[in-house]
């Protein structure tokens, strides 16, 4: 991925929390899980992520996406379940 002069390399969890829509305590477990790369920096051990690693990231999660898809075909049940999911949410 190629970096905008004016788009910063490295990003903060609550970036990172704020591109993906969710929380910095989400973006934390995704670190410590090793799903999203990121390194510690600095005495207070501050988390960054590279930019380019989160777009690694968004690429795979679309991909995991398009295999569950795949293996699981849409049925007129999906759509109840996604429905009551709307709906609580």
């Amino acid at each position: 991925m190629a970096r905008m002069a004016d788009q910063p390399r490295f990003l903060l969890l609550a970036d990172v929390a704020e591109i993906l829509n969710t929380s910095v305590a989400q973006v934390y477990a995704l670190v410590r899980r090793k799903e999203l790369k990121a390194m510690k920096i600095g005495g207070r051990g501050q988390w960054r992520v590279q930019a380019s690693d989160l777009e690694d990231y968004i690429q795979r999660m679309y991909a995991e996406a398009d295999r569950f898809i795949d293996d699981h075909p849409f049925t007129g049940r999906d759509a109840e379940v996604d429905a009551e999911v709307d709906a609580e949410a």
